[in-house]
């Protein structure tokens, strides 16, 4: 009996693709032909059949119009349906799609003669699906015969049973408990298994010995799983090439540990410490960064010295102008008292100057006066001598 590894995963979920309504570049559209369609219900139209009923009986118990529901589907993923996987805030999915395969490319492939065999096996596994799982209803599902192997997808609608609320809903967890699984998070893997159990069943029958699923592509599809993997070579390349920058970046690191310079706090760059020596490390690109902030901060520190000796020599020169303003003020200040005082006149001084020309005046007068005697008298002549010899003996005794 032959062995052959088995693939039951979860599907990528487009419908579009599953019914060659575009074709990949992994598909050979001249075997599109020979796919097997069992079932290509458009999901609007399933939502309808499945849920349309509860939905009205839902809404005719609801005395509040906000509380009616309209299109269910709608409702739930707040969208028009489409026929890709839609996912709510309750973690609710508008479809699941499962992908099952028999065999590998290499052993089970287009063109080998098990290929029919695997096609065989999985068109009666797929014919009796919806009798062992009727709470999964099934709205689309497609043999693939134009691919590398042939595969199966199918998609379908958990619907669930429930005392409050609409009666019925979309929901896995229910779904999955009327069917026997139980619940909590074991349920979906006690259902797969049986789905495997029921696989292996049919293959033995068709003389094939199944072999465990194979893990590693998880829920990828074969061309997804092949982009994986390239990938990941491209990421080991890169890997490598980080290595190189590592041993670069520590090299400059050594490099910058000589350096003088004082750098001020950084708290953007991320610091660990390592085994050796306790010394800090840095990615390049924190790095790359220290070394811009640095020169930066360089910059900074000259032009601010500069700023600040401009500063310093304009404080002393407005200092060095306010001296002088102030030995000018205090200048002008006296230069204005002293002009000032040639043209004022205390009152004593005044009174005193009053009383001098009061007497000059009254002097004045006496003279007169006694002119006019000596005149009357004819003593001018007399008058003049004695004048002149008290003139000539004051300028003997000076």
């Amino acid at each position: 009996m032959k062995e052959k590894r088995l693939t039951f995963s979860q599907g990528k979920g487009s419908i579009t693709h599953n019914n060659r309504e575009f074709v990949a570049n992994n598909v050979d559209p001249a075997r599109t032909p020979d796919n097997i369609t069992f079932i290509a219900q458009p999901i609007a139209e399933a939502y309808d059949q499945l849920f349309r009923e509860s939905t009205e009986r839902y809404n005719a118990k609801q005395t509040r119009n906000d509380r009616k529901i309209g299109d269910y589907y709608e409702h739930l993923f707040g969208c028009k349906p489409c026929n890709t996987i839609k996912v709510n805030a309750l973690d609710q999915k508008s479809f699941y799609e499962v992908l099952v395969q028999v065999g590998k490319k290499e052993d089970t492939g287009i063109g080998t003669e098990d290929a029919q065999v695997a096609a065989d096996i999985l068109k009666e596994y797929m014919e009796s699906f919806q009798e062992r799982n009727p709470n999964f209803y099934v709205f689309n599902a497609v043999l693939h015969m134009d691919e590398a192997t042939p595969h199966l997808h199918f998609d379908y609608i958990p619907v669930g049973h429930y005392k409050r609320g609409q009666d019925t809903q979309n929901g896995i967890a229910q779904a999955l408990k009327e069917m026997g699984y139980g619940g909590g998070k074991m349920a979906i893997a006690k259902w797969r298994a049986a789905q495997i159990e029921k696989l292996n069943e049919i293959c033995r029958k068709h003389g094939i010995e199944p072999l465990p699923p194979e893990e590693s592509r998880g829920t990828l599809e074969v061309e997804e799983y092949k982009e994986q993997r390239r990938k990941a070579d491209a990421l080991a390349v890169e890997n490598a090439q980080a290595e190189t920058e590592l041993s670069e970046t520590k090299a400059e690191l050594e490099k910058a540990a000589k350096m003088k310079a004082k750098l001020m706090e950084i708290d953007s760059v991320e610091t660990g410490k390592t085994v050796f020596g306790g010394k800090i490390t840095v990615s390049k690109e924190d790095w790359d960064n220290v070394t811009a902030l640095a020169k930066k901060e360089v910059a900074s520190q000259k032009q601010t010295k500069k700023l600040r000796k401009e500063r310093d020599d304009a404080v002393q020169e407005l200092d060095a102008l306010k001296s002088k303003f102030e030995v000018i003020s205090s200048e002008l200040s006296a230069y204005k008292k002293k002009e000032a005082n040639k043209h004022y006149f205390s009152r004593e001084n005044m009174a005193a100057e009053s009383k001098r020309i009061k007497r000059e005046e009254q002097l004045s007068r006496d003279l007169q006066k006694a002119m006019t005697v000596i005149d009357a008298h004819g003593l001018r002549d007399e008058y003049n001598h004695t004048k002149v010899n008290t003139a000539h003996r004051k300028n003997v005794l000076e």
